[in-house]
């Protein structure tokens, strides 16, 4: 039977009903819900109309779009070694700046440096972000005007790059591709690479011009070379302008001495040998390491050649105000001159005024015999040759800031020598 004698526990008017497992709310309720909605609803209108009346509300960021006379050029790697030094370069050039770097290899206090050195809206931003992250680097590319982009991020150890391959052909080459990528889809006309004398390999005739085959030994030139095929073939059916630079061994640092070189510690095994050369004459490291002595050279040691980083941005600029659209342009950028590793330390004992303990070890893999530049197309294609070839003299200028900075850009801690 049907209970109907039941007594009501809820009175009608407070009571909600349920249907298909909804439940219906009594009107008052919904009433008093609807009257705040409107009133949210109101407030923020307001909020709109007060923003819109502000006159940078529908204005947008300067770095969003294109500028009359105003070139914008993002510098990939940027607060990296030579990248900040790039930018700096362009900033005082007058050029528009993005630097776009992770910071696994580079340091915010260049960027700092830089910010402060050029503190106006609309010359210079910076953006943390991961050139691996394909979604990460379309919505930068989407959100920012690029005229150009310089390509200097990259891991570029010769000796990492053999213990650890997959990480430069990762970081080198699949970055590149998604770089050059997010340039085509958003129209940016011009690529200046930033690629290395170690696709070459170890020729067999010296100096080495644009024309000697590319040969790489180790994972470093093999994914430089790779990211070089892949803007060639790319380019054959595009317009974009293509400016490659194949550089040498980089050294020096800004003679106004606001920018240096500054590796990350666990780095120093694997870095440049000028880094290896401060290091000793600090102390934080016992001696230099020689690795090598029994090569077909004049001393037994690695011939090199040492580019100022001054005339290496010289360079890149110089790259990017002859780039022309559908042409591409190859360049080896180097003194013409090999020094050997010998000759290189002599050079950094006297530069520094420190008798630097010396170790000589065998050879590292992945290194070659002798490598220097022929840079005659580059003088007569760019109108450029470097200035800045006196060795100790290079040095001598990045020991004053390496001294300066004890702790890298952390500190300006000044030495009393």
């Amino acid at each position: 039977m049907l209970g109907l004698g039941r007594t009501r526990t809820q009175t009608r008017s407070s009571r909600s009903m349920s249907l298909g497992g909804m439940d219906y709310a009594d009107p008052k309720k919904k009433s008093s819900i609807a009257s705040k909605i409107f009133v949210a609803a109101a407030l923020t209108a307001l909020c709109i109309l007060i923003l819109k009346q502000s006159p940078t509300f529908n204005t947008p960021s300067a770095f969003s779009r294109h500028q009359p006379g105003v070139i914008h050029v993002l510098v990939t790697g940027g607060a990296g070694y030579i990248g900040s030094h790039a930018a700096l370069r362009l900033l005082k050039e007058n050029y528009r700046v993005t630097i776009v770097d992770n910071l696994s290899r580079g340091n915010i206090g260049a960027v700092k440096i830089l910010q402060e050195l050029f503190p106006e809206p609309g010359r210079l931003q910076f953006i943390y972000a991961d050139l691996g992250d394909a979604k990460e680097v379309r919505q930068i590319f989407s959100q920012n005007a690029f005229d150009a982009v310089m390509h200097f991020a990259a891991v570029a150890y010769v000796g990492e790059s053999t213990l650890n391959p997959l990480k430069y052909y990762h970081n080198i080459t699949s970055n590149t591709l998604t770089v050059l990528e997010a340039m085509s889809a958003y129209g940016v006309p011009t690529l200046i690479y930033s690629s290395t004398c170690a696709t070459y390999g170890e020729p067999e005739k010296m100096p080495i011009t644009e024309e000697t085959p590319q040969l790489p030994i180790n994972p470093y030139g093999k994914a430089k070379k790779m990211a070089e095929d892949i803007i060639l073939d790319f380019h054959k059916n595009s317009n974009m302008a293509v400016m490659i630079l194949r550089y040498f061994n980089v050294i020096g640092s800004d003679p106004e001495g606001r920018l240096g070189e500054a590796p990350q510690p666990e780095l120093r095994e694997h870095g440049r040998i000028s880094g290896a050369c401060y290091d000793a004459a600090r102390g934080i490291i016992p001696g230099l390491k020689v690795r090598g002595t029994d090569y077909k050279t004049t001393d037994g040691t690695c011939i090199r050649d040492y580019i100022d980083v001054t005339d290496l941005v010289d360079a890149h600029v110089k790259a990017l105000e002859k780039s022309r659209p559908g042409k591409v342009g190859i360049y080896n950028v180097g003194t013409g001159r090999g020094r050997s590793v010998k000759e290189f330390v002599e050079a950094c004992k006297a530069a520094t005024g420190v008798p630097i303990k010396v170790d000589f070890l065998p050879r590292r893999p992945g290194d070659y015999a002798e490598v220097y530049s022929d840079p005659t197309k580059i003088k007569l294609e760019l109108n450029w040759t470097a200035k800045h070839t006196d060795l100790q003299e290079s040095l001598q200028v990045a020991w004053r800031w390496q001294k300066s900075h004890l702790n890298g850009y952390e500190s300006s801690l000044v030495s009393s020598s």
